[in-house]
């Protein structure tokens, strides 16, 4: 296993990890990890309900046994409990599951695998230093298929020396996989990785904004003529089929993360005083995140309550991510302003939002420019 050009994960060698955080004991130690932010929970008044959604993700969760993941979703459903017809997630290298390890994960209780499928053309993924085939990925799709499970992809857009008609194949190829789920990213190049590091060395191409842009219209035209609709600026889905576990980041909801370099977010509680909303984040190198595991300690490297302010400013920046659209009149409870239609119609006439039944809903070009949608909400009230 490596790890790919553009990749920012948390990701470390098996060398790096040392005592403590293997992957032989990855699984023991995230459950442990579990019962230790439970305990949390309850020290601190918090009584979760049964969990909605769980994802796998982060990296290539499929690089560990399918029965790791099975054994950390089973712990899920003793700790917190699990839904009836809750949505459960993994993300998928195709190079690192076959039919047999997807039926494993199918038989643990997982309903859904995202593929990172990336691109369909072969120089695109050599350029990202993925070493899959368009092959590896429909196999994954037609196994999660014949196993009951949904599908989706990841593609990412803008790579160097990617053309307009490359990602044209990529995005039709995806549709004719026949997949109720596709999402699209740009490239977004960090100066520390080995792309990052070709890019400031001349070698690669600087990605192009509206080379970019162009991308994810084509985007949007192809997969909205196939039926699948926008639901939030980078992702698709035929209608039922949107991701809830995407959803609630974008609505804020509650959620424990496990694992090192994993983000917790938890809401102001009015039945207990001195709960703010909050918001945590695990060590990320994963033998010391290891050591406070071992010594019974929730493994955060920090954490920060979420000011009135911040969690305005989150509400409106998430909001305007959704084909839901930024609730006006809950913006304006939040933010004690009295923001109305007149106030909009500036962002309306430059085609940047369309008001529906009192929600602010960004178009394609407004998706486009969803920073200076966002400015302009910023302005109306006052943050």
């Amino acid at each position: 296993m490596r790890r790919c050009g553009y990749c920012d994960f948390n990701t470390y060698t098996a060398r790096d990890l040392g005592g403590g955080a293997s992957r032989g004991n990855y699984a023991t130690m995230v459950i442990e990890e579990m019962r230790i932010v439970k305990r949390w929970q309850l020290e601190h008044g918090i009584h979760e309900p049964a969990a909605s959604t769980v994802f796998f993700g982060g990296g290539t969760p499929t690089i560990l046994p399918a029965n790791d993941l099975n054994r950390m979703l089973a712990a899920v459903r003793d700790i917190w409990g699990i839904e009836d017809g809750a949505e459960i997630t993994t993300e998928a290298n195709p190079d690192t599951v076959d039919a047999d390890y997807i039926a494993a994960l199918a038989d643990g209780g997982f309903t859904r695998v995202s593929f990172g499928m990336q691109s369909a053309v072969p120089h695109v993924l050599r350029t990202l230093d993925r070493t899959h085939t368009p092959a590896n990925v429909e196999a994954g799709v037609r196994a999660a298929e014949r196993a009951g499970m949904r599908s989706s992809v990841d593609l990412i857009y803008g790579a160097p020396g990617e053309s307009l008609d490359d990602w044209r194949a990529s995005v039709q190829t995806a549709i004719d996989l026949g997949v109720n789920h596709v999402s699209a990213y740009a490239l977004t190049v960090e100066p520390t990785t080995k792309m990052g590091r070709q890019i400031a060395a001349g070698t690669l191409p600087k990605p192009d904004d509206d080379d970019e842009a162009s991308k994810y219209e084509i985007a949007d035209d192809l997969l909205t003529a196939a039926g699948l609709e926008w639901y939030e600026v980078s992702n698709w889905a035929k209608p039922g089929y949107e991701s809830r576990h995407n959803l609630g980041y974008w609505k804020n909801v509650d959620w424990a993360g496990i694992g090192p370099g994993a983000h917790s977010h938890y809401n102001a509680r009015p039945n207990i005083p001195d709960m703010k909303a909050l918001r945590s984040w695990d060590i990320a190198h994963p033998r010391l995140w290891g050591t406070a595991i071992s010594e019974g300690r929730v493994p955060w490297a920090g954490s920060e309550e979420i000011t009135p302010a911040e969690n305005l400013e989150e509400l409106i920046m998430l909001g305007l991510r959704i084909r839901e659209g930024l609730d006006l009149t809950m913006l304006n409870r939040v933010a004690q302003t009295s923001v109305t239609y007149k106030d909009v119609q500036p962002m309306i006439d430059e085609g940047l939002i369309t008001m529906e039944h009192d929600r602010i809903v960004p178009t394609r070009r407004g998706r486009l420019l969803n920073d200076t949608v966002i400015e302009h909400c910023f302005a109306l009230v006052g943050v």
